[in-house]
């Protein structure tokens, strides 16, 4: 077996290539994920270049996170930073990781717009400087951030790979499976740091790579993901058990669940249910094959999924958020006779809302140009779109940043209870 990331139709690969006797088949959507990734999609500043400062002049600031390698020696330290208050750049936040005769410094910094910081840094001593513009998350100290990603870890399974993408960066983050492949075998237990990746042993057994080819890792960055790794591990599979009962327009009451691994049996009885068009629609390929996609579908290692249930317990519709590397794709799959009752686009609004809590910036669902059904969902959030189509393959992408935060508002309404009371 081979690396397992996942696919725009959201079925596990063999190193982002489809299982043997689906690739013919599933070219269409392969073509169109390409042209998505390598053709349309923005350039990000993984180079470790900052992107072209605005023009000085405007009185604003600008907040950025900055990565500069100084000499582990008396008084370096103190020539950047007076370099830096020189130019009336504000440290918020530093941070060290030593390297033995050289420390990587991490700053958070307050800028006057058009400052040129590599080259201030570099006129001081640093070297292999790294910018990335910062927002507002970024002013939480490091101690708060890491405490807050643990706990989120310890509640939910599904979110161990958000979170050490949170806590190390932009960065591309895959799971290799057990059962004797290789690489798991070849990992030490308490993993191994080689310059940009990472590799941790996985707590189901197989292995978990972290790649951020622009920066390297320190030993600092290294042991925290492997103390996240471990929580992960000793708190075992989880996630929450709540769930909302809704009333669709007809009167019929359905409730809205997390779904896992648990949930295998009811979900390919789903699919026994379901139409051979319905599965064509949703998985792209081979009805027959729909089923083999599903364990990996519903493991929370790869994201997460909500299912619709009857008050019988019969699963009818199923949505899957699911990390692709350092992309969120999105998919449905609604049984036929409950098609076109509000289910797909209650949870596709649910999915979402859940990647722009955990900081996606988008999220993309690949379809076939003829499923109005999904791309009426896609419409009704009200959310800006992009539309890309190839050989009857549509790729929709939906940008998050007008998603309202629900935890923000949650906190606001909690805050406005305690003043009333």
């Amino acid at each position: 077996m081979s690396e397992v990331t996942n696919t725009p139709h959201g079925g596990p690969t063999n190193g982002r290539r489809d299982p043997a006797g689906l690739a013919a088949r599933c070219t269409a959507a392969f073509h169109a994920w390409w042209v998505r990734r390598h053709g349309h999609a923005p350039p990000a500043h993984d180079t470790g270049d900052a992107p072209p400062p605005p023009s000085a002049g405007t009185g604003g600031s600008v907040l950025w996170r900055m990565r500069t390698t100084v000499k582990d020696e008396p008084g370096a330290l103190a020539t950047l930073c007076t370099a830096l208050a020189e130019l009336r750049v504000d440290i918020l936040s530093l941070q060290t990781h030593p390297l033995g005769e050289e420390t990587v410094d991490e700053f958070l910094l307050r800028a006057p717009e058009g400052t040129d910081l590599v080259a201030a840094v570099s006129l001081a001593g640093g070297a292999d400087t790294w910018t990335e513009r910062a927002d507002a998350h970024d002013l939480v100290d490091a101690p708060t951030r890491v405490l807050g990603l643990a706990a989120r870890t310890a509640q939910d399974a599904a979110e161990l790979p958000l979170a050490l993408r949170q806590l190390l960066g932009r960065c591309t983050i895959r799971s290799l499976p057990g059962g004797g492949h290789r690489a798991a075998t070849t990992v030490p237990e308490e993993g191994s740091l080689e310059d940009t990746v990472i590799r941790l042993r996985a707590p189901e057994g197989g292995v978990i790579t972290v790649e951020r080819p622009y920066l390297p890792f320190t030993p600092t960055e290294f042991a925290r993901a492997r103390a996240l790794v471990e929580l992960d591990a000793r708190l075992g599979p989880r996630i929450p058990r709540g769930r909302d009962v809704l009333t669709l327009p007809e009167g019929s009451d359905i409730s809205v669940r997390r779904a896992d691994t648990g949930d295998l049996a009811a979900a390919r009885a789903m699919h026994e249910r379901c139409s051979t068009e319905t599965l064509r629609m949703r998985y792209h390929g081979p009805v027959g094959d729909a089923d083999r996609y599903l364990n990996h579908l519903l493991s929370p290692r790869f994201g997460r999924t909500l299912a619709a249930q009857t008050a019988s317990g019969r699963i009818v519709g199923l949505g899957h958020l699911l990390w692709d590397g350092d992309e969120t794709e999105v998919a449905l799959v609604v049984e036929d006779a409950w098609q076109r009752r509000g289910i797909g686009a209650e949870l596709l609004t649910r999915l979402v809302t859940m990647a722009a809590e955990d900081g996606c910036a988008q999220v993309y669902a690949v379809t076939q140009a003829s499923n109005t059904g999904m791309v009426a969902a896609m419409r009704g959030l009200g959310l800006p779109l992009d539309y890309q189509i190839e050989e009857g393959t549509l790729v929709v992408t939906a940008r998050l940043d007008a998603v309202p935060d629900r935890r923000a508002e949650e906190g606001r309404e909690h805050g406005e209870r305690v003043g009333r009371s």
